[in-house]
């Protein structure tokens, strides 16, 4: 399989998980939720997401990654026409839920893919390229979720994630690869037990804490423009995810950053607290400085994601797949939790509240960075 084919696929698919995120204030209004109960959309797709990586992760050890990619994008291709016709909310959160156990199977299976197939700076710069290719879904996910809402209607979007889903997965040709893997004999319990290592770990936490302030800013921003800032147009708030596409940018450079720092490990701490900054900055009601901090906390956010994700293929001992499937587990853990239990502070609280839930996180986040660098400097320059 050609990267660019794989870039592609991975845009689509990121669509399915982000498309629902800037109409969750139309579903709430829809179907009489309110804001809390609309944002678990997100959340019944963000759990599945956080446990079954790992599974999936041990599967992939042994099997060719390709197929179950092909497969799990027919699924999902299929699950977007099912989600358009369901008649109430509790069913709207089934297939979401669905979709949360189908998604692990393809991210999974693209970044083991890139793990195995490329090395030192190739794997450094191929899996860059696949995480901007994630911005870039999550993006026009957005984007074009939120446009075609309010040009047609919101089931349009839909019908074209799901044609392009099932017209990609039948273009995959998986007999072309095979896993290079020598470790077939181990047991499931032998691969995750290789996830040990104390930094891998604690960059594992630190991936956590920093996906948990995203997914929570990024759930709620509908309801905050919409209360903070009087916002309520879908194409307008569609827009206000533009800051987000600048972390595109900011992912690109990330290698360019990493050979200026020191070590990676200086790189994370120097960004988590840039990204605490943001956060503090998010708690203004001016709408332009708001615009400012949100647009520097997306690109602070997908630097770190940027660093993190070829750090932990390169100081762990497992393998590719187990490797990415546990950081891909840790990731929506933190996406999971942050898209529902900041959005309780925030419709008891408010705003400023709701901010400093998220900055206490992002806080914990930078402290296992420097741990990991401090514990582990005396033979590997942390």
């Amino acid at each position: 399989m050609r990267l660019p084919h794989l870039l592609v696929c991975s845009v689509f698919i990121f669509f399915v998980l982000y498309a629902p995120q800037p109409l969750l204030s139309l579903f709430a209004n829809e179907f009489s939720v309110a804001p809390a109960v609309a944002g678990s959309l997100m959340t019944a797709t963000m759990l599945p997401l956080a446990i079954a990586p790992l599974v999936y992760g041990v599967l992939l050890a042994k099997h060719n990654p390709l197929l179950i990619l092909r497969i799990a994008m027919v699924f999902l291709g299929l699950s977007c026409l099912l989600f358009i016709y369901v008649p109430s909310f509790e069913l709207l959160l089934l297939v979401r839920f669905l979709q949360g156990l189908t998604l692990p199977a393809a991210l999974t299976a693209m970044t083991s893919y890139i793990g195995m197939s490329y090395r030192a700076d190739a794997l450094q710069k191929n899996m860059t390229l696949y995480i901007g290719s994630s911005i870039i879904g999550g993006y026009f996910g957005r984007v074009l979720a939120a446009l075609f809402s309010d040009l047609w209607h919101w089931q349009s979007f839909y019908y074209v994630i799901a044609f392009m889903l099932i017209f990609l997965a039948l273009t995959i040709k998986h007999s072309r690869f095979t896993n290079p893997s020598t470790k077939s004999q181990l047991l499931p319990l032998d691969y995750i037990k290789q996830l040990k290592e104390g930094a891998v770990l604690k960059v594992y936490g630190a991936v956590f804490c920093m996906f948990f302030c995203f997914a929570a800013l990024l759930n709620y921003l509908p309801f905050i423009l919409q209360n903070t800032f009087l916002i309520t147009n879908t194409r307008d708030i569609g827009l206000v995810y533009s800051g987000y596409l600048v972390g595109a940018l900011a992912s690109i450079a990330a290698p360019w950053l990493l050979k200026k720092a020191p070590s990676a490990w200086h790189l994370l701490a120097a960004v988590f607290s840039f990204y605490s900054v943001s956060i503090i900055l998010l708690m203004s009601h001016q709408l332009s400085l708001f615009l400012i901090a949100f647009t520097l906390f997306c690109g602070a956010m997908f630097v770190i994601h940027s660093t993190a994700a070829p750090l932990v293929n390169k100081i762990s001992k497992a393998p590719p797949s187990v490797t990415n499937g546990g950081y891909v587990s840790f990731y929506y853990s933190g996406g999971a939790l942050g898209s529902l239990l900041p959005g309780v502070v925030y419709q008891h609280y408010g705003q400023t509240a709701f901010m400093l839930t998220l900055l206490t996180v992002c806080l914990c986040g930078l402290s296992l960075i420097v741990w990991a660098y401090l514990e582990g400097k005396n033979t590997t320059r942390g």
